[in-house]
């Protein structure tokens, strides 16, 4: 699908001005990347990838598109014709989906035509923030209990389309499967449900509405109990439907779900009158607005439950991404000139270059030892790595092996990246997250992974900030 004008409208004015004084052609280099990690967390899962290929794929303007920017009278007839015309031409490079990441580092970078770069801004963000912020969170809800099915239930709270993301990255980020039939359909995901609490409103009482679900769907019994009253009326019923129908007519009793309520104690007395009954196989699957914490309380409370269904903070996590955009380098006659943002704030202040990521691995752990953001053309040493930091630091790094993070997707506007599928992603994001040392992955006090600057990198920035200093002082007092 078309989305070229999912875009701020500030990148189309800012275009024209670029057309206008001739640069339209003048090549630029962006980073996307996060200043800091989600959920107060110490890693992110990236994600995004395959939307944003979609959209450049798609990325052109049609004619409604220039009938509705010319209806608003803020662009040139000659500007307009030019996007009539425009496709994306450059060049993309960015680290594959389900791969940990980390604050500071180029997750993809954008090389260009400037009026490109900045048109595609916008839908870049917004798959990467999205999809970023929807794994991460899966992750660390389904690392809390890595032996019990996690449901993803999220698809009617992302806003439109925004569910088939969340149903495909809450899959790679450990759910077992999704209600989203759209999402398993397109990306191959298990699916799987329960029942509505309008069924049983429906029925004139609850032991009619479980009866004609099991009749109607006799090898999938999950019973909704909580409609009326759990323990008294909601168990009671599941059970006397699975003797009076199920178990004559040759079927199993599967479960029951519990969506409202302490679910401690609910699930607790749940587990005791199914097995009094006999249903010591039948599963029990929680719900209701479920996030670490109340994962952990179940934990700790000693909660008897065989599966989870999460909805709301996996499709509305509530947490933001933050990831940005930034202006790193232009070319001028052939030649990469680094560009930096200054900022008081010294996390805004950006790494300025056409960069690469390596990542560094322990000899003996084979677990992330660092990331180390690079210029582009600097190659590290196999060993004996010395680093500076910017608190007068020295860092020594021995006996690591190294990966390059970023992989070439988009080559002269051509897509020369294969994309692995949904269950490829997820397999591959279950062996990187294991290779992520144990105390960046602690939910309580995380410790922050170390990123650092390579030393040509370090010394360019180092520089460019002094003379930025030096400028400062030369304008303050003329």
């Amino acid at each position: 699908m078309n989305k070229t004008l999912f875009t701020d409208f500030y990148e189309l004015t800012m275009g024209q001005t670029y057309f206008n004084s001739g640069e339209k052609n003048k090549k630029v280099y962006f980073d996307c990347f996060f200043r800091r990690n989600p959920f107060k967390g110490g890693y992110t899962l990236k994600g995004g990838l395959e939307e944003i290929i979609n959209y450049i794929l798609n990325f052109k303007f049609t004619e409604d598109d220039i009938k509705y920017l010319k209806s608003l009278n803020c662009f040139t007839d000659d500007y307009l014709d030019y996007l009539k015309n425009l496709r994306f031409t450059g060049d993309i490079w960015a680290i594959p989906d389900g791969t940990p990441v980390f604050e500071n580092e180029p997750n993809l970078i954008v090389r260009a035509n400037i009026i490109e770069a900045q048109i595609i801004e916008t839908a870049l963000l917004a798959y990467f923030n999205h999809a970023n912020l929807v794994l991460t969170k899966a992750k660390r809800m389904t690392e809390l209990i890595k032996n019990v099915p996690v449901m993803e239930f999220g698809a009617r709270r992302g806003p439109g389309d925004a569910g088939l993301i969340v149903s495909k990255y809450a899959y790679i980020g450990g759910c077992a499967g999704t209600s989203n039939t759209l999402a398993g359909k397109i990306y191959d995901i298990p699916v799987m449900g329960t029942m509505a609490h309008s069924m049983i409103c429906n029925e004139k009482d609850e032991y009619t509405a479980f009866l004609n679900y099991a009749k109607s769907n006799p090898n999938n019994c999950v019973f909704l109990v909580d409609t009326y009253n759990t323990l008294e009326s909601g168990i009671p019923n599941a059970i006397k439907v699975a003797q009076d129908y199920l178990l004559p007519h040759g079927y199993k009793f599967k479960g029951i779900r519990i969506d409202s309520g302490d679910l401690i104690t609910l699930s607790k007395q749940a587990r005791k009158m199914l097995d009094d009954a006999g249903f010591y196989d039948t599963s029990i699957c929680l719900s209701n607005g479920l996030n670490e914490e109340a994962i952990k309380a179940l934990q700790e409370g000693g909660a008897k439950f065989d599966t989870l269904g999460i909805g709301d903070n996996l499709a509305c996590p509530l947490d933001i991404m933050g990831g940005v955009y930034k202006l790193v380098a232009t070319e001028e006659d052939g030649i990469i000139v680094p560009k930096i943002k200054v900022s008081e704030d010294p996390i805004k202040t950006t790494n300025p270059g056409f960069k690469k990521v390596y990542r560094l691995y322990s000899k003996i752990t084979h677990n992330f030892l660092a990331d180390i953001v690079a210029l582009y053309d600097e190659v590290l040493p196999l060993d004996n790595l010395v680093l500076d930091t910017f608190d007068n630091q020295k860092i020594i790094l021995n006996d690591y092996e190294i990966k390059e993070l970023l992989i070439p997707i988009f080559k002269n506007g051509q897509l020369v990246y294969n994309l692995p599928t949904a269950k490829e992603t997820k397999d591959y994001c279950d062996k990187a997250f294991q290779e992520i040392p144990d105390q960046v992955k602690d939910l309580t006090n995380p410790v922050n992974y170390p990123v650092f600057l390579s030393p040509n990198l370090f010394n360019l920035k180092k520089q460019m900030l002094e003379k930025e200093k030096e400028m400062t002082l030369v304008r303050r007092k003329g």
